[in-house]
C-alpha cells in the first residue's frame, strides 16, 4: 500500500493505517527532531508533537508534495516549536544516539557522533533546520524552500554557510 493509500484511510478514521504509515517513516522523523532540537528528551517531545499534529491537520495535506515531506515538515516545525520554548539549553546537555544507523558505536565514531551534534547544535536555528532538512531528511531545495517560506537561493545560502560552519567547528576535532 502506497503512502497516499494509506493517508487516505487516515482520512476516514483508521487509526491503525496513520500507525503504519508513521512506522515507515519513524527513523527519519526522529532523527530530524533529535538533529534540530539536540537532545533526547526535546526529541521525544517534538516526534509526539508532530505526530498529533499530523493526525490533527490530515485534512490540509493537499497533496502538493509526498507524504513523507508533508511530515518531516511538520516534524521540523515542532522540533522548532521545542527549541523555541526551551531557550534555556545548553550544548552540553545534549545525549548521545543515533537511530538510523546500526553500525556499532565503536568509541571512535562517539567521538565523531559527539562532535557533529555539538557541531550542530551551535548553527543559527534557521541554517540547522535548512541542513538537518537536506541532508537528513533528502529533501529538495525547492521544498525546504516552501517550508521555511523563503527563495531557493536563501535556502543554498543557509545550507552552503551552514556546511562552512561545520566544517570550521569540526575542524579542532579531526586535528586533535
Amino acid at each position: 500500500m502506497t503512502d497516499g493509500e494509506l493517508l487516505a484511510l487516515c482520512r476516514q478514521g483508521y487509526e491503525t493505517a496513520f500507525a503504519e504509515l508513521v512506522g515507515r517513516h519513524r527513523n527519519r522523523l526522529w532523527s530530524i527532531c533529535f538533529r534540530v532540537t539536540g537532545n533526547r528528551e526535546d526529541a521525544e517531545e517534538a516526534v509526539q508533537d508532530a505526530l498529533t499534529s499530523a493526525w490533527q491537520n490530515l485534512h490540509k495535506f493537499r497533496g502538493d508534495a509526498k507524504v513523507s515531506t508533508w511530515l518531516y515538515q511538520i516534524a521540523a516545525n515542532a522540533s522548532l516549536a521545542v527549541v523555541r520554548k526551551r531557550k534555556d539549553t545548553t550544548v552540553d546537555d545534549f545525549d548521545v544516539i543515533e537511530l538510523e544507523d546500526p553500525a556499532p558505536l565503536t568509541a571512535d565514531r562517539v567521538a565523531d557522533v559527539d562532535a557533529v551534534r555539538h557541531a550542530l547544535a551551535q548553527l543559527p536555528a534557521d541554517f540547522r533546520v535548512a541542513i538537518v532538512l537536506r541532508e537528513f531528511a533528502e529533501m529538495s531545495y525547492a521544498d525546504i524552500a516552501a517550508h521555511q517560506g523563503i527563495p531557493v537561493a536563501t535556502v543554498k545560502t543557509r545550507i552552503n554557510r551552514a556546511r562552512k560552519q561545520l566544517i570550521t567547528l569540526l575542524a579542532p576535532a579531526r586535528t586533535a
